[in-house]
């Protein structure tokens, strides 16, 4: 019986992992093999911004399928890749862009996770001394009451 669960967990992982590398993008490429590759540049370029971890070439969003039709009807448009990131970070804001660029209004995106790392770094280093504080305190006072328990 051990046999037969490890054959059908061993098909369903092979399933799954199959099923993972499936496009996610069903759009007809361009005629143009210059264009193609400006719009797979692209999309590698752009966050899903309901997957947040992948690019919209990689999340099958609903989302992300919109950000791709709407980069493909601007490429098709005859617009630049510069004027296409324009318009979708004027739209969607920085975090759009997958590494959005390091200025004011980002800084948050890029600082915020050493930020946090420092504080809860300065947090640990705060409890631990305040334990070893009050565990130097306990030693004293029972060092305090054996010599007073020797006195008497």
């Amino acid at each position: 019986m051990s046999h037969m669960l490890k054959a059908i967990s061993f098909l369903l992982f092979g399933f799954l992992f199959f099923c993972s590398s499936w496009a996610v993008d069903d759009a007809q490429p361009f005629a143009d093999l210059s264009l193609q590759s400006r719009y797979e540049t692209l999309t590698h370029q752009l966050r899903c911004l309901v997957c947040q971890n992948e690019t919209i070439a990689d999340s099958g969003a609903s989302l992300a399928s919109d950000l791709r039709r709407e980069l493909r009807e601007q490429l098709a448009a005859g617009k630049s890749d510069d004027e296409v990131v324009k318009f979708m970070t004027d739209r969607y804001g920085a975090f759009v862009l997958y590494k959005p660029p390091f200025e004011p209004r980002t800084w948050l995106l890029w600082l915020g996770p050493v930020l946090l790392l420092l504080l809860g770094v300065v947090v640990a280093v705060r409890v631990i001394r305040k334990r070893s504080l009050m565990a130097i305190d306990i030693l004293d006072d029972s060092d305090e009451d054996r010599k007073q328990s020797d006195q008497a």
